[in-house]
C-alpha cells in the first residue's frame, strides 16, 4: 500500500466525534432498552430471537437476553466511547485500537438486529457502516490509511445524495418548492427553535429547498475532487446539517453527518487552520494493509445493491442490504406530512368510566401534549418512544402492534416503562383504564402566542384506543 501522509489529524478529529456519537447510542440504550426490550418490556427481546435466525440478524443477545445482559452490554458501550471519546483506545497501538472499535461496532450490532421498530431508523445503519470503517484507521502512531478517507467519503456521498433522490422523486412539495410550508410544524419532534423557522416569509421557505436540492443533488459529487475543494464540499455540508440541527430534533443523524464530512478534509488544510502539525508516524503494518484492501473489496461488492437503489425509479429510503449493515443505502423525508397528529393518552382510578369521569394525561419527553409547553431540545439524544408514537398518531386507529401492549404496560405500572415517560399522573398505583385520544395539532399563530403563551393549538379528531382496562386486555388475547 501506498501511504499519504494527510490524514492523521482528520483522523484524530473523526474518530474523537464519532466515539461522541457512539457515547449518545449507548447512553440511550442504557436508560430505554429494559423498557423497550427488557424482559418485561414493550417487545422483549426472546420473542424476536426465538423466531429469527442468527444468522439473519448476530446479536450477543440470542445467548443472554436477560435486563443484566441488556445494562452490561450497554455499559460497556458507555465505557469503550469514553476510551475512544479520550483517546486512549487509539494510544497504546494498532491491536487495541481494532480491539476497542471493533467492540465499540460488535455492541452496537446486537442493539439494533433485534431493536426492530423502535431501531428501525436510518441513522442506526449510519452508525454501523461508518462504526466499521473506523476500526481499520490504525493505532495513533501510525498513517491513516488513505483508502478507509476515500470509503467514508463513499458513504457521505450515499448520505447526502440518496436524500437529495428521494426528495426529488418523491412529495411533490419539493418539485413545487413547498415542503417547507408545512415541515417545520408537522416534522417527528420540534425543537425549541422550529415555530420560529415555521413563522419565515415563504420566499425564504422556497429559497431553502432550493439550497436543500443543490447541497444534496451536487455537493456530494464534489466530495471526490482535489483539495481545497473536497474540503469545500464538506463545509458547505457542515454548515447545512447545522441549519437541521438547530430546526429540529433528528437524534444524530445530522452529528452523525458532520463527522462523515471531516473525512472531506485534510491535513495541510486543517494544520492551517489551527497551527497544530501532525506527528511523524509509521506505515500500518501488513496485517491491516491487507484488511484494508479486503475491506475494499467488500465495500465495493456490497455497494452493488446500494447503487442499483439510487438509481431504481422505485428508491427505498432507509435499508440494510446484509445482517452486518456494511454498507446500507439512506434516504431522508422523501415525503412531508401536511398536517400534525398527536395521540393524547390518558388514565383514571374509577372502576368504570362514565361521562363525569377525571382523566389524567400522560406527558412525554419530547413529543408535544401539552399546548403550553416549549417544544424541547433533545438531538443528538434519541426519544425512541416519542418518535414511534409521531408515526402511530398518522392513522386513526392502533396499526401497529406495540401500541396495545405499550398500554397494557401502563396498565400494568411497569418501571422500565415508566421512566420513558416525562410524567406518569400516577405515581403511586397504576390506572384502572386508560385511553387514548387523537388530536389535530398546529402551531400557533404570533397573535396568539403572545396573547396567550401557549406554542400549540389542537382539535379533538377522534377516539383512538380504548377505553381498556388489564381485564379486557386479557380478555380480548382469549378470544
Amino acid at each position: 500500500m501506498v501511504d499519504i501522509a494527510g490524514y492523521w489529524l482528520v483522523r484524530f478529529l473523526f474518530r474523537r466525534a464519532l466515539a461522541v456519537v457512539y457515547l449518545t447510542a449507548f447512553l440511550v440504550a442504557a436508560d430505554q432498552y429494559r423498557g423497550l426490550h427488557g424482559e418485561s418490556g414493550i417487545f422483549p427481546i426472546d420473542e424476536f430471537t426465538d423466531r429469527i435466525d442468527v444468522r439473519n440478524a448476530p446479536s450477543l443477545f440470542y445467548f443472554v437476553a436477560s435486563d443484566s445482559a441488556i445494562a452490561a452490554c450497554a455499559w460497556a458501550g458507555v465505557g469503550l466511547s469514553v476510551l475512544a471519546v479520550t483517546g486512549l483506545s487509539d494510544a497504546f497501538g494498532t491491536l487495541p485500537s481494532i480491539l476497542v472499535w471493533g467492540g465499540l461496532w460488535a455492541l452496537y450490532l446486537s442493539f439494533v438486529n433485534v431493536g426492530r421498530t423502535f431501531y428501525g431508523f436510518g441513522w442506526e445503519t449510519l452508525l454501523l457502516e461508518t462504526g466499521f470503517l473506523a476500526i481499520f484507521l490504525g493505532g495513533m502512531g501510525t498513517t491513516p490509511p488513505d483508502i478507509v478517507i476515500w470509503l467514508l467519503r463513499w458513504v457521505l456521498f450515499r448520505v447526502m445524495f440518496g436524500a437529495g433522490l428521494i426528495k426529488l422523486r418523491g412529495d411533490e412539495c419539493w418539485r413545487d418548492f413547498t415542503c417547507l410550508f408545512y415541515h417545520y410544524e408537522t416534522q417527528p419532534m420540534p425543537n425549541p427553535l422550529s415555530w420560529y423557522f415555521d413563522k419565515l416569509p415563504a420566499w425564504v421557505h422556497k429559497a431553502s429547498i432550493g439550497v436543500h436540492h443543490v447541497i444534496e443533488l451536487a455537493v456530494p459529487f464534489f466530495y471526490f475532487a482535489p483539495q481545497p475543494i473536497a474540503a469545500i464540499a464538506g463545509l458547505l455540508t457542515i454548515v447545512y446539517q447545522g441549519w437541521l440541527m438547530v430546526s429540529g430534533n433528528f437524534a444524530w443523524l445530522n452529528a452523525l453527518t458532520i463527522v462523515l464530512a471531516i473525512s472531506t478534509f485534510s491535513d495541510t488544510l486543517l494544520s492551517a487552520l489551527s497551527d497544530i502539525a501532525p506527528p511523524t508516524t509509521m506505515a500500518i503494518g501488513m496485517p491491516l494493509q491487507v484488511a484494508v484492501y479486503g475491506l475494499l473489496a467488500v465495500v465495493v461488492i456490497l455497494s452493488y445493491w446500494p447503487v442499483r437503489n439510487l438509481v431504481s425509479s422505485g428508491q427505498a429510503m432507509n435499508r440494510s442490504f446484509d445482517p452486518l449493515h456494511l454498507v446500507n443505502t439512506y434516504g431522508a423525508f422523501g415525503s412531508i406530512t401536511k398536517e400534525r397528529y398527536e395521540l393524547v393518552i390518558e388514565g383514571t382510578h374509577d372502576e368504570e368510566p362514565t361521562d363525569e369521569t377525571e382523566w389524567r394525561t400522560y406527558e412525554f419527553k419530547g413529543k408535544p401534549t401539552d399546548t403550553g409547553r416549549k417544544p424541547p431540545q433533545w438531538a443528538p439524544y434519541h426519544l425512541r418512544l416519542d418518535w414511534q408514537l409521531w408515526f402511530a398518531a398518522m392513522t386513526p386507529q392502533p396499526r401497529r402492534e406495540w401500541f396495545p401492549r405499550f398500554v397494557e404496560r401502563l396498565l400494568a405500572g411497569n418501571e422500565d416503562v415508566r421512566r420513558l415517560l416525562a410524567e406518569d399522573p400516577f405515581p403511586d398505583e397504576p390506572p384502572t383504564y386508560i385511553r387514548v385520544r387523537r388530536y389535530r395539532y398546529e402551531y400557533t399563530t404570533v397573535e396568539e402566542r403572545r396573547e396567550t403563551g401557549e406554542w400549540w393549538r389542537r382539535k379533538f379528531v377522534n377516539d383512538y384506543y380504548g377505553p381498556v382496562s388489564r381485564r379486557s386486555l386479557r380478555r380480548s388475547r382469549r378470544l
